[in-house]
């Protein structure tokens, strides 16, 4: 059995899997319904899935080609609370060299039986 940290990790990989192959879907499934959170590009808070669904689609239409990682995630649990951080970085475009946008990401995790779900993101722009 996958230890928290180990199952946090996985999933984070998954989330820039699904984001960069476009499965909106897939990606949402790791969300909490009622999730909350805070995008680098608007002021307000997004709540819910739907809502959550409607940033992801305008991040990728947003460019003709974009492509987002992350580097450096770190796992903390608490029961069944656990927060994972990370850097990010999205490319835009096609050109070289590519535009490239550098971020901070937070995601609150909480276990529902044997399954993490994201209840908070949070991405902020480095400047």
């Amino acid at each position: 059995m996958a230890s928290a940290q180990q199952s946090i990790l996985a999933i984070e990989k998954e989330l820039v899997r699904d984001f960069n192959a476009g499965k909106t879907s897939d990606l949402l499934s790791h969300f909490h319904p009622k999730v909350v959170g805070f995008s680098s590009t608007q002021q307000n808070r997004i709540s819910g899935r739907a809502a959550m669904r409607k940033t992801f689609d305008y991040y990728r239409h947003a460019s003709s080609k974009m492509k987002y990682a992350i580097v450096k995630p770190q796992v903390q649990v608490f029961g069944d609370t656990a927060v994972a951080t990370f850097t990010w970085t999205v490319e835009l475009g096609a050109g070289q060299p590519r535009h490239a946008i550098h971020g901070r990401g937070s995601h609150v995790f909480v276990r529902n039986g044997d399954k993490w779900q994201i209840v908070h993101e949070h991405f902020s722009r480095a400047h």
